[in-house]
């Protein structure tokens, strides 16, 4: 049986992750996350926010870096989790120079890459799929006092079976 995913769960997964599900800080740095449904609409591309999804859809996260402080915030790191259930949309991470992690740990440019042993015994370098990606990360640098910073990334929804629980 197919159920929608809730975007709240992935929400809060990604809070778990380090990026706030609302207002949060990390220091004087507030971070703010939102899910928007990606349509078209006469051809153009509409968003509507999104408390939960079906599969197939495209869902639009965004993470706005707001710097409250009296100071600039150094050395920032934005971190968005791919949450399970969806899936990376290649190309589409916002600004450009973002990082991507298969296990929220070691990052590394974006597309990943890894080597392989073929049958032959050669060893051949391969992009790594983006169904694999777990976390998008962009080193922001300085985010001086009373600015702000948003990244954002695309997911689609999967087609995942759900087993009824006999509860």
């Amino acid at each position: 049986m197919y159920r929608s995913i809730r975007l709240a769960l992935a929400i809060l997964i990604a809070a778990a992750a380090g990026v706030a599900a609302g207002p949060a800080r990390a220091g004087d740095v507030a971070v703010v996350l939102t899910a928007n449904r990606v349509t078209k609409v006469q051809g153009k591309e509409v968003l509507a926010p999104a408390d939960k999804a079906q599969p197939g859809e495209l869902i639009e996260y965004q993470a706005l870096y707001r710097n409250d402080g009296k100071s600039d915030a150094r050395g920032l790191m934005a971190t968005l989790p791919i949450p399970r259930g969806t899936q990376y949309v290649a190309g589409s991470a916002t600004p450009r120079g973002a990082e991507a992690s298969l296990d929220g740990r070691t990052f590394a440019p974006v597309p990943l890459t890894r080597t392989v042993k073929t049958a032959d015994g050669r060893t051949v370098v391969q992009e790594v799929p983006v169904s694999e990606y777990r976390t998008l990360r962009w080193p922001l640098g300085v985010l001086p006092t009373k600015q702000s910073r948003t990244v954002a990334a695309r997911v689609r929804v999967e087609t995942t079976t759900v087993a009824e629980n006999s509860h």
